[in-house]
């Protein structure tokens, strides 16, 4: 993405920046969030935008050594479809940012930008619909960096998080800016072209709306019903067979959960929307530049994640062309959430604490 001109600040809104300890709830209001406004923005597709709006949370305060380099900021980057703000639950937030733990945000700057197209930032169902530029992952991150870099002032970061999506994304930050960062903890993705089984739901889900004569080019009045379809594919992608045998172990039960979650998500997410998070992920290949990247790197996958599936040993192969990674393969116990165990950091947490360990003081 080339992004030229000026950027407009738009001043943030203040919440508490850290509940009390052992607040599970207080985290949902916690936090700093704002708007960045990139103005005159170019997309990689040629396409542009006047505006472009970033939103963000952030919580504690960044910290400069004497040469004036940010040194606590760590940034931490959501999956497809969520939000920076998703990382603010009790089981995510509650075990990482809290006082004495290890994110703890009296300690660290924590950014949590909500990508193009989700949560508070720009995405077609804000009015362009279908006329929304086709954004990418580049488009994305070069985002967050003039984000940091631009709006907050973040000239390093300690340490790039991402979940899913944001684990493909803190790959393509690794070699697009290897300087910027001490390390990366991406988790639940593996460092290569989306192809396969993965690559296979993702088009039936997005022609599940796009073959869908109600999706009338993206101009519908109602949420048109391949949605739904594309939302049933979604769920058999990103869950797990134990999970879900534990939370439905009768007819009734798996009947109930499952309508329950597609009524949940119809109410809350916009085909367009959707369908755009979904054919970002075109233009992902890291592959070719793993040499490129000089940040250690802390890279974790579940083997109940189906996204991810093990036995494809596409994770180890590319871990081992980097020699500063790490690789860790979870395996299946009854805490484990097949892909969402990326946000499980119980779990992983002591790999954390190891990784972080490791970095070099500055």
């Amino acid at each position: 993405m080339r992004c030229a001109l000026s950027l407009l600040l738009v001043g943030p809104t203040l919440a508490n920046a850290q509940p009390p300890a052992g607040s599970g709830a207080g985290w949902a209001q916690a936090g700093k969030q704002g708007d960045a406004v990139l103005r005159n923005v170019t997309f990689v597709d040629g396409r542009s935008l006047p505006e472009l709006r970033i939103h963000y949370t952030t919580l504690g305060t960044p910290r400069k050594d004497t040469r004036g380099i940010v040194r606590n900021a760590v940034m931490i980057l959501h999956g497809t479809g969520g939000s920076g703000r998703s990382f603010l639950s009790p089981t995510y937030a509650g075990e990482l940012f809290g006082p004495g733990q290890l994110l703890d945000s009296s300690r660290y700057y924590v950014i949590l930008p909500d990508g193009i197209g989700h949560g508070g930032s720009s995405k077609p169902s804000d009015g362009p619909h279908a006329r929304f530029p086709k954004y990418g992952y580049a488009d994305m991150v070069t985002a967050q960096y003039r984000l940091l870099t631009e709006h907050l002032g973040v000239n390093h970061l300690r340490l790039i998080m991402g979940t899913s999506m944001g684990c493909m994304h803190a790959w393509v930050w690794g070699y697009t800016y290897p300087a910027f960062m001490d390390g990366l903890a991406p988790l639940a993705c593996v460092p290569a072209q989306i192809a396969g089984r993965n690559r296979m739901i993702r088009t039936m889900a997005m022609d599940a709306i796009r073959d869908d004569p109600a999706w009338l080019g993206g101009e519908y009045k109602m949420q048109p019903p391949g949605l739904k379809s594309a939302q049933m594919l979604l769920y058999m992608m990103s869950s797990a067979p134990l999970v879900q045998q534990a939370q439905a172990p009768t007819r009734e039960k798996a009947d109930s959960v499952i309508r329950a979650y597609l009524d949940a998500r119809m109410r809350t997410t916009d085909a367009n929307d959707f369908l755009y998070q979904f054919d970002a992920s075109r233009d992902y290949d890291p592959s070719a530049r793993l040499g490129e990247i000089k940040a250690p790197a802390l890279f974790i996958n579940s083997a109940d994640d189906q996204v991810n599936p093990p036995e494809l040993g596409m994770a180890e192969k590319f871990a081992a062309q980097m020699p500063g990674t790490r690789f860790i393969l979870l395996p299946i116990t009854p805490e484990t959430r097949g892909h969402g165990t990326h946000s499980q950091p119980r779990i992983w947490g002591k790999y954390l604490a190891e990784f972080l360990g490791t970095l070099p003081e500055r």
